[in-house]
C-alpha cells in the first residue's frame, strides 16, 4: 500500500452513528476503509461524466415478454451495438416476466445511450445501468 496520510474530520454525533451503522452493516474493518471506498466511488462517478471515458458495466432490465415485438426490438438494439455488448444473460422469471443482464464495455456516452434506448422501450418495467471506469 502507498504512503498513508492521516487527517481529521469533524462530524455531528448523529451522522457519525449512522455512518458507523453503515460501516458495520457492510462489513468494513474500520471507518477509514469505508471512507476510502466512498471517495473512490465519487471519483469514478466524476470520471464517468466525461462521455469519452472508457467504462464497463451492466444494464439490467425486467420486461413483459408478452409485449408485441419487444423481443425483436431488444435484439435489434443489441445487434446495433455489438461492439459494446460483451454478453447477455436472459432469465425467465415467471409466465410474464423476463430479466436480461447485458454486460457492456466502451465509451461512457455510448453505454449511457444503449441503456436509455433499452430501458425506455415499451414493455420494460424496470431498468438500471451500473457503470464503472476502466481507466
Amino acid at each position: 500500500m502507498s504512503n498513508l496520510t492521516r487527517f481529521g474530520v469533524s462530524i455531528e454525533d448523529n451522522l457519525l452513528e449512522k455512518f458507523d451503522t453503515l460501516v458495520s452493516s457492510r462489513g468494513y474493518a474500520n471507518r477509514s476503509e469505508a471512507i476510502r471506498d466512498l471517495i473512490r466511488d465519487e471519483l469514478v462517478q466524476q470520471q464517468l461524466e466525461n462521455d469519452t471515458t472508457g467504462s464497463i458495466g451492466t444494464i439490467t432490465i425486467i420486461y413483459d415478454h408478452h409485449v408485441k415485438v419487444l423481443s425483436d426490438v431488444l435484439n435489434s438494439v443489441q445487434h446495433q451495438y455489438n461492439e459494446q455488448i460483451v454478453s447477455t444473460t436472459h432469465v425467465h422469471l415467471d409466465h410474464n416476466n423476463c430479466l436480461e443482464v447485458i454486460i457492456v464495455r466502451g465509451e461512457a456516452g455510448i453505454i449511457k445511450d444503449i441503456a436509455h434506448k433499452l430501458i425506455s422501450l415499451k414493455g420494460v418495467k424496470h431498468g438500471k445501468l451500473v457503470m464503472t471506469t476502466t481507466e
